[in-house]
């Protein structure tokens, strides 16, 4: 029986076997180098995930010391404003996918040249979606679902957190680029100072601690701010020592480069793309979620609270598996790409499977660290058993879809998201929500099916092994 499951493990994890039926296209690696890697790379990145996972967490918990309507209120801005850092969070995923390849061809002065392009084209987008997101915000606010109780906290937080986003988005160019060459320590420490200084600011501003006026929702927004501006200022610094890979003070990086330019721009369209129908799905999911009610709009904001941990494992496993897919395409080793890629969403079966005991057993546990509000209470745990069945499918899919972003095949990833995200997600939500009845319950039977839907699509393109093949 020790001899079967030690051979059922090793054809799991054992790279010769995470090869298939491809060859070795160099250097054979063994489990250990494997993993090694992986781990080197992957394990900051998943743990500034998860730790900034409980971070919103907690920031959660804070607001709802507020009440069940400053949760509502504070949740309604994520999608408007997700939809607004759709467009940094594309130009990110081809700085990551071109970084990275030059790594592999240590190319340090192309590396350098694509990140001073994108932080310039960054600067110019940031001051034209801040300006227009705050010009927006009551209209956007309403559309999103706000009621009367929940509109003039909703409006206020939206506009002080989109002030943050033109030093978030500066930050994140420079991290995606940090996480392009492996560096996921620098972006890990960024954030986590970062969100620690939100947190702080969170328990003064919020109730009014010492010296400091109580501004509940406002004082949020507040906190948020000041986490951002430090996350920035922490981001520049990483970039500023001559003697790294990574260094922005040339001058001459700064001058218009045509080439990385449109490499920039034909990577990061589609992921634009991808990002637009997935922003938009969220927000019609969202906004169908908020005509069922203030209370059934604060329990799921909470659940999305508390799904987020397994969100961060999948998103901090795709970092990883997207840089040292990027590395190994840039150093020519194909069969190694593969390897990361199914190495990653191997340790993500093994994390998830943890994920789905915590929110099958726990999830009245859970939700009662928001709220006393036994209604709530009771809702949340159903939604958490769902949660806990769409756990794996979640991890699974980000690690695949990270692996495909890291290869530049960000054409295909938006594809998948425009059927499930932008069409397929929506339409199921409002049929099962109204049609047929089934409220909240309806909604997250629908996360559900987003999700295996979304792993068979990007399981399906990893396996046929086309990006393998995409120039950069």
């Amino acid at each position: 029986m020790v001899m079967e499951s030690g051979k059922a493990f090793k054809r799991l994890y054992a790279p010769e076997y995470l090869l298939g039926k491809r060859s070795w296209n160099g250097e054979a690696y063994t489990t250990g180098q494997v993993y090694k890697s992986l781990s080197n790379v992957a394990w900051p990145a998943a743990a500034e995930a998860v730790l900034i996972g409980l971070m919103a967490f907690v920031d959660t918990m804070m607001v709802a010391t507020v009440g069940s309507s400053a949760i509502a209120a504070t949740g309604l801005t994520n999608q408007p404003r997700m939809l607004f850092f759709a467009i940094f969070f594309a130009l990110n995923a081809g700085v990551t996918a071109i970084v990275s390849r030059r790594r592999g061809e240590h190319d340090s002065v192309g590396a350098n040249k694509c990140l001073a392009q994108a932080l310039l084209i960054c600067l110019g987008l940031s001051i034209i979606v801040c300006g227009l997101a705050l010009g927006v915000a009551r209209p956007m606010m309403y559309f999103a679902g706000a009621n009367e109780d929940t509109i003039e906290d909703g409006v206020v937080y939206f506009r002080i957190t989109m002030v943050g986003m033109a030093f978030t988005s500066l930050g994140m160019v420079i991290n995606a680029a940090q996480r392009g060459i492996g560096n996921t320590k620098i972006s890990m420490r960024t954030n986590l100072i970062a969100n620690g200084v939100n947190v702080v600011f969170n328990y003064l501003l919020i109730n009014g601690i010492w010296i400091f006026p109580r501004l509940e929702v406002k004082g949020a927004a507040i906190a948020t701010l000041l986490g951002n501006i430090v996350s920035c200022i922490m981001s520049f610094v990483s970039v500023l020592h001559r003697d790294y890979f990574l260094y922005i003070g040339k001058k001459e990086n700064f001058r218009y480069d045509g080439e990385y330019v449109r490499l920039l721009i034909k990577i990061s369209s589609s992921a634009a793309v991808e990002q637009l129908f997935v922003r938009v799905g969220f927000f019609f999911y969202t906004k169908t979620v908020a005509g069922l009610g203030t209370l059934a709009l604060a329990t799921h904001n909470i659940c999305m609270s508390i799904i987020s941990l397994s969100f961060t494992v999948g998103d901090g496993l795709g970092i990883g598996s997207a840089s040292l897919v990027g590395q190994s395409l840039g150093r020519k080793r194909p069969d190694l790409a593969v390897i990361y890629g199914k190495a990653a969403q191997r340790i993500g079966l093994l994390i998830s499977t943890a994920l789905v005991a915590l929110f099958w057993q726990g999830g009245g546990l859970l939700v009662g660290l928001f709220t006393k509000d036994q209604e709530i209470i009771n809702m949340g745990i159903k939604l958490l058993y769902i949660v806990a069945a769409a756990s794996p499918a979640q991890v699974s899919q980000l690690v695949f879809s990270g692996s495909l972003r890291g290869a530049g095949d960000t054409k295909f990833v938006a594809y998948s998201s425009l059927v499930s995200m932008g069409l397929i997600r929506p339409i199921i939500t409002y049929i099962l929500c109204f049609p047929l009845g089934l409220g909240l319950i309806g909604a997250w039977i629908s996360l559900l099916i987003d999700q295996y839907m979304r792993l068979s699509f990007s399981a399906f393109r990893f396996s046929r092994g086309k990006w393998l093949e995409i120039k950069i």
